[in-house]
């Protein structure tokens, strides 16, 4: 299984990649959108792990990006917005499951 990592911090990145590829998974990493709209138009994957806080442009929009794709994979968000609202919009835009 390939998956995508989008997540801005270094050390997070690094830590949730390590785990997933000790785990067997083959794992990509973006640091931020523009660089995960490339990855994701230039190969299929199975998983997206995103995270909301990125520098150029809000999570959200993000997903909403992935979601008009012809074909899109499950998305989990992992992130430290934990507003109801955030969890709901996140759900209503598709993602598969909001992690806090």
């Amino acid at each position: 299984m390939r998956l995508l990592v989008i997540e801005d911090e270094a050390r997070i990145a690094d830590f949730v990649r390590r785990g997933l590829e000790s785990a067997g998974y083959a794992v990509d990493v973006a640091p931020d959108g523009a660089a995960a709209i490339e990855l994701v138009h230039g190969a299929e994957y199975d998983l997206i792990v995103l995270d909301l806080m990125l520098p150029d442009i809000d999570g959200l929009d993000l997903l909403k990006k992935i979601r008009n794709r012809k074909t899109s994979p499950p998305v989990l968000i992992l992130s430290a917005r934990d507003a109801v609202d955030d969890r709901v919009r996140g759900l209503e835009l598709g993602a598969y499951d909001y992690l806090v």
